[in-house]
């Protein structure tokens, strides 16, 4: 089955998408039937393009790195809206917007209209973006239920570690009560670096080179980014109806280095710790630099690893890990959103068990 895709978006993730669906374009058409086509893309600098006949995103991921302009005489779109528009329009079998623009901390724009016109116009979306679940998760699930598409956002936390297919399609009738976790790479890893006696511009600066912190690194440090994964976490995950302002936030800074080295001597660990936990007065959420026991399962994450904690009523406590974080492990959990859109499809595709390396 042929797919249409616009990539609404054109950054470091958006880039390495478009590379790796074309690294596995023959495992994709083994294994799922599915044969990936570009034909627009949108960017905030660089313009808008449209090719019904589709077109080759690596050369303008290969043009946008090299400081031109991805637009052609007689193919440019206006703009972003009018992509997903056009790719609306389009009779192709099935058509995906991929959404990763910039997190906006104060409405989740524009995103969340991005996401909205695709769903209105009958696209699947798959999105790397905080902001529409953080900030209007059930009025767009809701909207993709009614148009009969997919809103998926595998991305949107801890990178490619399914944590919202792990409880959609594998916890059938437990209640997720709380969470807790390290879910930003940037500060976990500036955290472990000044315990080792690092400099706190210095790890910072590394982050942003590697292209894993956000755009505007205060998202991270100031704690706006985890704020945003929890609020997505307790919106999907917890039936709340909230927003990352509604979050008990407190960043990190240079002073950080001072507890995190005194929690060090006392065999302790400090962590960016985001967590949400039902009481009776009502769900409270936190991200804050917490002090761990040196025991705790947060307290050993090094460097840009991750991991959340569920706690549920039926299975107790439920911990996933990371690693480590990276723009491939973003740029596939939109691959994997995909496949799933893909497998959700009629006539489903032939049977495959492990994926087979072509």
């Amino acid at each position: 089955m042929r797919v249409d895709l616009a990539l609404v978006g054109f950054g470091h993730v958006g880039r390495r998408f478009a590379r790796l669906i074309e690294e596995r374009r023959d495992w994709l058409s083994l294994d799922y039937d599915l044969e990936c086509r570009v034909v627009g893309i949108a960017t905030r600098r660089h313009g808008a393009i449209f090719r019904e006949a589709g077109m080759d995103a690596v050369a303008m991921a290969v043009r946008i790195e090299s400081g031109q302009p991805i637009v052609e005489p007689g193919i440019e779109a206006a703009d972003s809206l009018d992509v997903i528009g056009r790719l609306a329009a389009s009779d192709a079998p099935l058509k995906v917007v991929v959404e990763t623009t910039t997190l906006d901390i104060n409405a989740g724009q524009p995103a969340i209209d991005h996401v909205r016109a695709a769903l209105q116009g009958g696209c699947h979306v798959t999105t790397a973006n905080k902001g529409p679940t953080a900030f209007a998760y059930e009025e767009l699930s809701v909207l993709a239920e009614d148009r009969g598409c997919l809103f998926l956002f595998e991305g949107a936390v801890m990178d490619g570690v399914p944590i919202f297919n792990l409880a959609r399609e594998t916890l059938p009738a437990v209640q997720i009560t709380g969470f807790r976790g390290v879910v930003n790479s940037t500060t976990n890893h500036i955290l472990t670096a000044l315990e080792d006696g690092e400099g706190f511009d210095a790890a910072l600066q590394r982050m942003q080179e590697m292209g894993i912190a956000e755009a505007d690194p205060s998202l991270d440090v100031d704690g706006w980014d985890a704020a945003a994964k929890t609020s997505a976490l307790a919106n999907v995950l917890m039936r709340a109806r909230m927003t990352p302002q509604a979050v008990d936030r407190e960043g990190i800074g240079p002073q950080t280095a001072r507890l995190a080295m005194a929690a060090k001597a006392r065999g302790a660990r400090v962590r960016l710790v985001a967590s949400a936990q039902m009481t009776p007065a009502g769900l409270k959420t936190s991200v804050r630099p917490v002090e761990l026991p040196e025991n705790d399962l947060l307290a050993g994450l090094r460097g840009m690893a991750n991991a959340l904690v569920l706690q549920t009523d039926l299975l107790g406590e439920i911990a996933i890990c990371q690693m480590s974080g990276s723009l491939t492990q973003t740029a596939y959990a939109l691959l994997s959103d995909l496949i799933t859109i893909r497998r959700r499809q009629l006539p489903a595709p032939h049977a495959s068990g492990p994926g087979r390396t072509p």
